[in-house]
């Protein structure tokens, strides 16, 4: 999928989960097999030159591209898997492999874990007894700087920008690259839905605000192409106009990031 994945898991070390890990692993490496458009071999691949029907294709495809459906409908047709003219699923399918990475793991036994799949990360439990996962925003105009701190258990976040890619995001009414703020960051429950609701929030541009309010179970921070910054009213996170290269000062000081989430 062109990104690095890693596991934090927090748990003493059983055989069930060292099992589960290495399942997790052969998951994701699966799943760029299938939805890679990268690959020419690949299901998706096939599918968008017409080499395969989509009952020909493996069940995860079907189930991926009606998921890719409801998330359409939900942000009104600002997530499409059809924007650059071809099949392109992979604006949900990297959060929906490692929100199931993550379940794997869970099945074994893990309680307190992270997954994260290139800067997109799904969280369980805490990061240690009493205390919550804290993840740090890379500010997408100011490298080596934070822009926000994202607190919480049990939590999904997805980041969305052109810092680390470029204008990869296209508005799907266009075909164009969206016009979008630097980043926006979609937190979640679900990576499933965090992630692709980030993408489409980007896509959106300065309408995302207000459609990020009215969503239910989400919340996000943003920050525009002039270096301003937005967030909805619940958002679970510290604003960090205070961090310097990933340094507070002194007595503003958070505890140790355990994560860092950038796109």
């Amino acid at each position: 999928m062109g990104t690095v994945f890693s596991f934090d898991i927090r748990d003493p070390r059983t055989p069930a989960v060292e099992t589960a890990l290495v399942e997790a692993v052969s998951w994701l490496h699966h799943v760029d097999e299938v939805f890679s458009t990268y690959r020419p071999d690949s299901a998706v691949s096939r599918l968008a030159r017409g080499e395969l029907e989509l009952d020909d294709c493996p069940a995860e495809v079907r189930e991926v591209l009606g998921l890719c459906e409801q998330v359409g409908h939900t942000t009104g047709g600002w997530f499409s898997v059809t924007a650059n003219g071809s099949l392109d699923p992979t604006g949900l399918v990297k959060g929906w492999a490692v929100e199931r990475a993550a379940q794997i793991l869970k099945a074994a036994g893990a309680r307190h874990l992270c997954v994260n799949g290139g800067g997109d990360l799904q969280l369980s439990g805490e990061a240690a007894p009493g205390t919550p996962w804290r993840i740090g925003i890379a500010h997408p105009l100011r490298p080596g700087d934070l822009c926000t701190v994202v607190t919480g258990r049990d939590l999904a976040v997805a980041t969305s920008g052109t810092a680390e890619r470029g204008a990869h995001i296209l508005d799907p009414h266009t075909g164009a690259p969206a016009t979008g703020p630097a980043s926006v960051t979609v937190v979640g429950r679900s990576l499933t839905t965090t992630d692709a609701y980030a993408t489409a929030a980007f896509a959106m541009g300065a309408d995302a605000h207000d459609w990020l309010e009215g969503l239910g179970g989400h919340e996000a921070f943003a920050v525009a192409a002039d270096g301003g910054t937005w967030h909805t009213r619940d958002f679970p996170g510290t604003v960090c106009d205070i961090v310097r290269h990933g340094r507070p000062r002194e007595e503003e000081r958070p505890p140790a990031r355990t994560a860092r989430s950038h796109l």
